[in-house]
């Protein structure tokens, strides 16, 4: 029985075989596309060819196709490496056929899509680099267009926009660096002057272009292109004056030489030496004219007889100016010339003698007119040696130079031996001086006057000339002058007036003569020298100063009198001075005198107390008082001698005038009786106080004001009175008023001045007269002193009412109904009269007009329609500007007008209420309809977008109104611009429709048909905006849209942990943080829930586009390195609740994947379950044990570290790990097996279990699941479970993780 049970154990499998056939292997659902950039290396790893089989056969992979020769295949493993360099601008998608055989079936073939990512691996090109160069005017304006260049990039994104740079402008000086600047379109643009001559005649510019920057070789750079130059030649214009090829010009001449003799020649250039015009020669100016002329060859030549004698003054040379003239006129019309000063020094002959001038170098002109033989001159006797003559100016001239000029000087004469000359030899002109030889010959008492002669011969032609000196000699002074006294006693009265002669008889005596004899006098400095003086010639001594003179002070002055002669030799005698006394001190009075005294009952009673500083007991000390008339003084007396003051009677305020304030001012004079009498005066001041004794006074008996109705508060009239008494206290006026209608009228009282006041009558506030009531009022008025003892006058006041005209004027209604006016000069003239009435018969009524509103579409749009109309004084309205009138700026204007009656009393109103005149503007159609910027690029994406969908729209207005703005919108022309630039005509593929929002006129461009996918490039729109009156003709205008096409593989997919209602709430915040991280625009194509039962972390997801201004887009890898790098966007991204960023085919791949997966898990469990129940009915205890050892060794390979061997084999071999390979898509050894299954418990039964014989099996421990922790990072995918395993294993004790592992985006595990 157990050989017959071994042996079916034996059968079965076999059995089971031969009935389940081999399966052919199957790609797995991932297997449909993968992307590659396109500067992966030659021999880099592309992908993996992944295939699963069901009987676990050996696989064999392949790859054919057209292009099947980018990529070789390792066969076993189904690695892919790239064979053939990637190129996306060439060919940026192509299939390939990927097969997998196992050997037992036909191999299972499929097609693989790859793309290709463009990568930053083209620079910019330039375009017609041969046509690099321009010819330019020098003239040219700063700002001018110089030259267009242009660059392209075959990249896609910000890699393939160009900016343009000037690298180096040659040649390279200050003045070319900035020269030349280029804008962002490649427009090279003049930024200084240009000059032909003056800066460079050519320029060559080195330009650069690069693009903005892109992804290439794992890294973002920057591609320029090569440098391209530019030649610039600048073209010489005539806007340069000709230049003289030397800067200075200089020549000699004799003065004897010929008329014609050549002096100099001079030549000049044309500056602008692109065109080097012929250049003719004149002399301008000259200081000599006449001497020289110049020939058209330029030579300067003698024309008249030269004389370098009269040059002398110029430095023997003449100056002549010489212009040169270009033959033809510059740009501006006008003579090109320049002019230079030449310098012709006229050379010596030797034709004139040395001859005598009197004068001084350099002052001397020696004219020959001037020339002298006779000199005089002086000198002191017994002068020492080599004294000069004084007063002797004598020159020696030779007008020749050099040898010609040079002369000799000697003395001849009686008296040569006492003298010699100096210089005895000199050249030209020299100053001679006679000096003193021998001083002992010189002698006054001897000679008085001496005789010399001065020879002058000239060293060359021997020719002389001689000059007289006679020389006067001076006596010298040697006495000093004498006094005949030391001492002089001298009186003169104090006070004596300035000039008083005291003395003239003091004299001093010197022998000597002439200067030496004269004698000056003078007052040494001392006590008195500021008081007394002394004549200087005379010696007269006299009164200086009078005012110092006191005997009081000093009564003598001690002074010392000096003599000195004309050679300042001097001597000196005492002068004693005694003051005679006079009479020279008035008295004085102690104090001041302010005495008070009441009116009537008061007196005065004072002693004047006064002194005189004269000697007591003269008469120049004796005083006697007076009092000195005034207005007041017979009202009192003083006592001669002892000065008290009475007053005569009694005294009374108002006899005083009320000016002086009850002051009373007296003059005491106290003089003394000396020679001449002196007295002082001083005055006494007596305030009388005055007493109320005086009642007030009315200016009037009776008063009569009259006063008009209705006018509450008005001043009826003034009444006035006075008060004779003069102080505030006792004048002060007061009134009160009574009478029938006393209550209508207040009176109030205010003051004039002391002692008059009036009071003012006036109507209450309140109350206003009415003459047909009361025609007239009496009234009494009274006027008292605050005095309650005091007496009151009165006075009557008669008041009568006068009527007035009071009523105001109003505006006939019926004459401000609104008009109707045309804009554009459409109406001239009267348009509208206003009728004014007032129901006075004396009126007099004018129209004013009071503003002018201007409202277009009800709001005010200021004083710009003020001209438009004016209103005449009798109501007439006319149109005053009718050109320009716009409805367009004004649809309505509103004229307020009045009614002004010019009688109306002016206390009335004499205006009528404001009125509204309403002129309405009728519209003219003037205006051509305008489109509304838009700051919008319009994409359309081919496949998405269906007939009768909206791809742009444009806006428009017209400011007319009515028919004449509503606008009709039409495309005039559609062309599609390919990206090589090729224009192909695309009529009928879109309409407008037109709708209108306020006064906004919207065109929807929506598409009529299909478009064609393939097709990559720009559709350019016209659209055209006409408008539609009713009259006259229409106005239009358009607009070339550009509508950019996008393929749908630029896509992207954003999802979010909220739902679709909370990402729409939040989608401006959402695009504004993309459009800051991308500087691209959002284009949001879709919000949507997640599918509940779909496995993302998501719950909503958010389809967009990211398109450039030029129409290029965002792939999803560009669009994840650029959030990445802004971390703010990132941070509000996050915020906003963004989780997975992905394309929307990788998104949709994913479910598919995990759906297809599943099923395909589910399919191979079930088919699993029922080999194994079957095996396990056969062989029930082997199969059992063999299966419990292989739960073992899977929990012993999960738990053992990546690098530490366990001391058996760690993992058993199978079909996944064969000898050669652990992991063909890992290309793991055999020797370290990083592997932690995912799959369930039941995918063991299908793994081979040849080598599980030596493990042991722990029953007691349940089985341990794995559990993978997310990742959170934002944009990657979900975790694939493979790679999980493999990243997630420590290395040993060491505490190292030995990272084998390898991530391929399109082949994962994640979905098995």
């Amino acid at each position: 029985m157990m050989a017959r049970l071994q042996l079916s154990c034996l059968l079965l499998p076999a059995f089971i075989m031969s009935v389940a056939a081999n399966v052919a292997p199957t790609f797995l659902p991932n297997m449909t596309a993968v992307k590659l950039p396109e500067d992966l290396p030659v021999g880099a790893e592309a992908f993996w060819l992944a295939a699963e089989d069901l009987d676990h056969d050996p696989l064999t992979y392949g790859i054919s196709g057209t292009y099947a020769y980018f990529f070789s295949v390792t066969p076993e493993t189904g690695e892919v490496k790239l064979a053939y360099t990637l190129d996306y601008e060439t060919l940026y998608l192509f299939d390939v056929v990927i097969s997998v055989t196992d050997h037992h079936n036909n191999p299972k073939e499929k097609t693989l899509q790859v793309i290709v990512d463009d990568r930053n691996d083209n620079a910019p090109v330039f375009k017609n680099t041969a046509d690099f160069s321009t010819n330019v005017s020098e003239t040219l304006p700063v700002g001018s267009l110089v030259f267009s260049v242009l660059a392209e990039d075959k990249d896609t994104g910000p890699a393939g926009v160009v900016r343009y740079f000037i690298q180096e402008v040659i040649p390279s000086t200050g003045d070319s660096k900035d020269l030349f600047r280029i804008l962002p379109n490649g427009s090279i643009i003049l930024n200084g002057s240009l000059s032909y001559n003056n800066k460079s005649a050519f320029y060559q510019l080195e330009l650069k272009a690069c693009d903005l920057g892109g992804k290439y070789n794992n890294s973002v750079i920057t591609q320029c292109s090569s440098p391209a130059f530019l030649s610039i030649s600048v073209v010489d214009q005539p806007d340069l004056d000709p230049q003289f090829v030397r800067e200075l010009y200089s020549a000699s001449v004799a003065e004897d030489a010929p008329q014609g003799t050549s002096v100099l020649k001079v030549e000049a250039v044309d500056r602008d030496k692109g065109i080097n015009d012929r250049v003719t020669y004149r002399i301008s100016n000259s200081t000599r004219p006449g001497w020289f002329d110049i020939g058209p060859d330029g030579v300067i030549r003698v024309s008249s007889s030269l004389d370098r004698e009269q040059l002398l003054k110029d430095d023997e040379e003449v100056q002549v100016q010489v212009t040169a003239t270009e033959e033809h006129p510059n740009i501006y019309g006008q003579e090109a010339k320049v002019s230079i000063w030449i310098m012709l020094r006229v050379t010596d002959v030797n034709d004139h003698k040395p001859e005598f001038f009197n004068c001084s170098l350099p002052a001397c002109t020696f004219s020959p007119q001037e020339a002298q033989a006779n000199f005089i001159g002086s000198v002191d006797e017994h002068a020492s040696t080599r004294i000069p003559i004084d007063d002797l100016t004598m020159v020696v001239y030779d007008p020749d130079k050099g040898s010609n000029g040079t002369f000799l000087l000697s003395l001849e004469g009686p008296n040569a031996q006492a003298f010699s000359v100096s210089p005895e030899r000199a050249a030209g002109s020299a100053e001679v001086q006679v000096l003193v030889r021998a001083p002992s010959l010189v002698d006054y008492e001897k000679q008085p006057v001496m005789l010399v002669k001065v020879v002058a011969v000239d060293s060359v032609s021997r020719n002389s000339s001689v000059a007289m000196v006679t020389i006067h000699l001076r006596d010298i002074n040697d006495h000093r002058p004498t006094f005949p006294h030391g001492l002089y006693n001298l009186s003169v009265p104090e006070h004596s007036e300035n000039g008083f002669l005291i003395t003239g008889s003091i004299h001093a005596s010197d022998p000597d003569t002439g200067e030496g004899g004269r004698i000056t006098y003078s007052l040494l400095p001392g006590n008195g020298a500021d008081i007394f003086e002394v004549d200087p010639a005379s010696g007269n001594l006299t009164v200086r100063n009078s005012e110092l003179l006191d005997r009081e002070k000093q009564a003598v002055y001690y002074l010392t009198l000096q003599a000195t002669d004309g050679g300042n030799l001097s001597s000196s005698t005492m002068l004693h001075i005694y003051l005679l006394d006079i009479n020279d001190n008035a008295p004085v009075v102690s104090g001041s005198y302010n005495i008070f005294v009441q009116e009537e009952e008061g007196n005065v009673s004072v002693t004047i107390q006064a002194h005189d500083n004269d000697q007591p007991g003269t008469n120049n000390s004796r005083l006697y008082f007076s009092l000195l008339p005034s207005p007041y003084s017979h009202n009192f007396s003083v006592d001669p001698d002892t000065g008290l003051l009475r007053n005569l009677g009694p005294l009374d305020r108002e006899a005083i005038q009320p000016a002086l304030g009850g002051r009373i001012v007296l003059t005491v004079r106290v003089a003394d009786c000396g020679q001449p009498v002196l007295y002082t005066e001083v005055n006494v001041i007596i305030t009388v106080e005055d007493i109320n004794d005086n009642v007030p006074i009315f200016s009037q008996l009776s008063y009569t004001f009259p006063v008009k109705e209705r006018d509450p508060g008005v001043l009826v009239g003034v009444v006035k009175a006075w008060d004779a008494d003069q102080t505030e206290a006792n004048n002060r006026i007061s009134f009160s008023l009574s009478g029938g209608g006393a209550s209508n009228f207040v009176i109030r009282g205010s003051v004039l001045e002391s002692g008059q006041a009036e009071g003012h009558l006036r109507l209450a506030s309140d109350v206003s007269l009415n003459y047909e009531t009361q025609a007239s009022y009496n009234l009494t008025v009274s006027a008292e002193n605050p005095d309650p003892q005091g007496a009151e006058a009165t006075a009557g006041i008669f008041v009568p009412v006068e009527d007035v005209n009071d009523e105001p004027p109003t505006l006939d209604v019926a004459s401000l109904r609104g008009i109707r006016v045309a804009e554009n000069g459409s109406q001239h003239g009267l348009v509208a009269e206003v009728v004014a009435r007032d129901v006075d018969t004396a009126a007099q009524l004018e129209v004013q007009l009071v503003n002018v509103i201007c409202t277009k579409a009800g709001v005010d749009v200021g004083s710009l329609c003020r001209g438009w109309f004016s209103v005449l004084a009798n109501g007439s309205v006319l149109v005053n500007q009718s050109e320009a009138i716009d409805y367009e700026t004004c649809d309505l204007v509103t004229l307020v007008v009045r009614a002004y009656d010019l009688t109306t009393d002016p206390r009335f109103q004499a205006y009528s209420d404001n009125g509204s005149l309403l002129i309405s503007i009728e519209d003219v159609n003037d205006n051509a309809p305008y489109f509304l910027p838009e700051n919008k690029t319009f994409v359309i994406i081919p496949e998405l977008v269906l007939p009768n969908q909206q791809v742009a729209s444009v806006r428009s207005r017209d400011n007319d109104s009515g028919s004449n703005g509503a606008i009709l919108f039409s495309i005039l022309q559609v062309d599609f611009i390919t990206e090589d630039g090729t224009v192909i005509p695309f009529q009928g593929f879109f309409r407008v429709s037109t709708s209108s929002e306020a006064n906004t006129f919207i065109g929807n461009i929506e598409l009529v048909t299909s478009l064609d996918s393939t097709l990559r490039g720009t559709y350019q729109v016209t659209v055209q905006a006409q408008d539609r009156p009713s009259v006259g003709p229409a106005q239009a205008s358009k607009i070339t849209l550009n509508l950019f096409t996008v393929d749908q593989s630029f896509r992207v997919r954003l999802q979010f942990s909220t739902n679709k209602e909370e990402v729409g709430a939040n989608t401006e915040k959402i695009m504004a943080a993309l459009a800051q991280a991308t500087r691209t625009t959002v284009y949001i194509v879709d919000i949507k829930d997640l599918d509940s039962t779909a496995r993302a972390r998501g719950r909503s997801y958010l389809d967009a586009y990211f398109v450039f201004s030029n129409g290029s887009a965002l792939t999803l890898d560009e669009l994840n390195v650029l959030i990445r790098e802004d971390q703010d966007s990132l941070t509000q991204l996050l915020q906003l609740g963004l989780v997975v960023l992905g394309s929307q085919q990788s998104q949709e791949s994913d479910l598919l994947k995990m759906l297809t997966s599943s099923i395909i898990g589910l399919g191979v469990a079930l088919l699993l379950v029922i080999v194994i129940m079957t095996m396990v009915l056969v062989c029930v205890r082997k199969s059992y044990q063999r299966k419990l050892w292989a739960m073992k060794a899977a929990k012993e390979a999960r738990r053992t570290a990546a690098g530490v061997m366990p001391s058996v084999s760690a993992i058993p071999g199978t079909n996944v790990y064969t000898s050669e390979r652990a992991n063909p898509m890992l290309n793991l050894s055999t020797k370290d097996l990083g592997f932690e299954s995912q799959s369930s418990s039941s995918d063991l039964d299908h793994i081979s279990l040849n080598s599980l014989d030596n493990n042991s099996v722990d029953l007691e421990k349940d089985k341990q699941e794995t559990k993978m922790e997310p990742l959170h990072s934002l944009m990657e995918p979900d975790a694939e479970p493979l790679s999980v395993v493999l990243s997630g294993r420590k290395a040993g004790t060491g505490g190292q993780q030995n990272e084998l592992s390898f991530t391929n985006a399109g082949l994962d595990t994640t979905d098995l």
